[in-house]
């Protein structure tokens, strides 16, 4: 089978890889750019693990074909983390306990930032039911509200 060259800008910086027709963005940037912050979870667009944002928009990375990024913007967990310190979800993410076992937060995260992208001051409410599609075996979803109001909150 042949590969496909894909140029896209992944994180704010030009990216240049091979992919196969049927691959999927997560593979793509979890095997081929080793970008692993983006989690592979259910793999049928159901958990939002592998969440990124794609021209800023919020997608499944497991449901879009990695040729399909060809000239477009990509941002996972890892462009949203400046240089030194964490974003500022992040920050509320570990002080309102929001995580535990990792698998579904940098989806989380990256829901969340666009979230607040398009609403800076949602409700609680609002919240849930934009998060509504990312899913956690593990903390609740209380905490995970909490953190997205307080970044809200101090913005």
């Amino acid at each position: 089978m042949s590969h496909l060259v894909v140029n896209s800008t992944v994180n704010g910086e030009p990216a240049e890889f091979l992919c196969e027709p049927h691959e999927t963005l997560l593979h793509a940037l979890r095997d081929t750019l080793l970008l692993t912050g983006t989690k592979e979870g259910c793999s049928n667009g159901n958990c939002g693990a592998c969440s990124v944002l794609l021209d800023g928009v919020l997608v499944n990375s497991c449901l879009v074909l990695a040729p399909e990024v060809e000239g477009r913007q990509v941002t996972t967990i890892e462009g949203l983390t400046p240089r030194e310190g964490l974003h500022p979800l992040q920050q509320q993410f570990l002080e309102n306990a929001a995580l535990q076992c990792g698998i579904c937060t940098p989806g989380f995260i990256v829901a969340s930032k666009a979230l607040l992208d398009r609403n800076p001051h949602p409700t609680e409410a609002e919240v849930r039911h934009f998060l509504a599609g990312n899913l956690c075996r593990c903390t609740g979803y209380d905490k995970i509200v909490r953190a997205v109001l307080a970044t809200a909150a101090a913005a």
